[in-house]
């Protein structure tokens, strides 16, 4: 068991932050090629910090007594899972494998002030500026390139606001950015089945990224979550008809990359519309017999070891096959999910995420055109 920690340690308020630390990767990571017909994408989930689901589960029932213990156990692991210095493992990472482009989802605005309650906790985290800083300490310049709101939550008389987003952001310095779409789902959970304060959408993000003279559309999104691995549950259908919006958008489009935390395994409802739509499972087809699980840490990433269970974070793709119908000299890779990788939390080791992320780089065959 962690020796407990002070509550204003806890939070880090007035600790210094853990030293700058590039998170070490396995030889597969060195950045990428200089080849014109190449493409990198990383898809990330950021975290918001703390099991979000089990605030919304005790606000969601009729016994209010467990509502304010529940917020009192998350702000407690936000402070455990630092973001400022996970944000140098983030950056870290994409220093390594320099992505042209990274989905995050789970980027996050988190504003808490329990001071009227007599209680002395009072802070604001931002991570997107947070996170483009650190890149920012690294010489790198990664741009936004579009962002969408997903889930907003106010409790406890707006003391507590969560503001979750998913970004895509790209290598300013290789890459001229064009956003397509940028846009909340019109399949989400119904408002009336919510809880007061919260209002929960998911969305998703598609632009085209020219690096050189080719063109490569990419889309980010992050699906609802819950009942993964049940194809009959309505969350499991739900995700499907969210996948089902991308892939009607995207009729006829070439070449596109698909990816992001998918809320869902192979196998799913929503694994079959995307499949059905001529996209292959990346890690599939260059690392078969690999289970690729990428979920997940413990929630408040103090696990020494990974021992994930099951593999809900992908790149699809579409268009890049070549003669054959291999995607020569593609590669996909995983990254959070070496112990080497963790940074220096308040109290313990932590790891950049509780999702490991995917990295991957693909080569556009000779004489290929985007089609849209």
């Amino acid at each position: 068991m962690h020796r407990p920690v002070p509550l204003l340690v806890i939070l880090g308020l007035g600790v210094p932050l853990a030293a700058c630390s590039d998170a070490t990767s396995p030889p597969e990571f060195k950045s990428t090629s200089p080849d014109p017909l190449a493409v990198s994408v990383m898809a990330r989930n950021a975290y918001v910090g703390a099991d979000v689901d089990a605030v919304i589960a005790a606000l969601g029932t009729a016994d209010q007594t467990d509502d304010f213990p529940a917020l009192q156990f998350a702000i407690q692991t936000l402070g455990m899972t630092d973001f400022p210095s996970r944000a140098q493992a983030l950056a870290g990472e994409i220093a390594l494998t320099r992505p042209h482009v990274v989905g995050f989802a789970e980027n996050s605005f988190i504003d808490i002030d329990l001071t009227p309650l007599g209680v002395a906790v009072d802070f604001t985290l931002d991570f997107l500026p947070i996170l483009q800083a650190a890149l920012a300490d690294r010489g790198l310049t990664y741009a936004v390139g579009a962002q969408v709101q997903n889930i907003d939550v106010s409790v406890a008389g707006g003391l507590v606001h969560l503001v979750d987003y998913d970004v895509v952001l790209y290598d300013a310095e290789r890459v001229a950015w064009q956003t397509v779409v940028a846009q909340n789902f019109e399949n989400n959970v119904p408002p009336e089945m919510l809880p007061p304060g919260l209002v929960l959408k998911r969305g998703w993000i598609w632009g085209r990224a020219t690096i050189g003279a080719n063109t490569v559309n990419v889309v980010s999104t992050h699906p609802e979550s819950g009942g993964d691995g049940d194809a009959t549950h309505p969350l499991s259908q739900l995700r499907a008809g969210q996948a089902f919006e991308i892939m009607a958008a995207l009729e006829g489009v070439s070449p596109v990359i698909v990816m992001g935390d998918l809320n869902d395994q192979p196998g799913s409802p929503l694994y079959g519309v995307l499949s059905g739509s001529a996209f292959t499972d990346v890690w599939s087809a260059l690392r078969p017999g690999e289970v690729g699980n990428t979920c997940c840490h413990a929630s408040d990433l103090s696990n020494e070891t990974t021992s994930f269970t099951k593999r809900i974070d992908y790149i699809f793709a579409r268009g890049f096959e070549h003669p054959g119908g291999d995607f020569q000299k593609s590669w996909i890779a995983m990254t959070g999910a070496d112990p080497s990788e963790r940074v220096e939390g308040p109290a313990y080791p932590i790891w950049a995420s509780d999702h490991a992320g995917l990295v991957a780089e693909f080569f556009l065959p000779p004489a290929s055109g985007l089609r849209n």
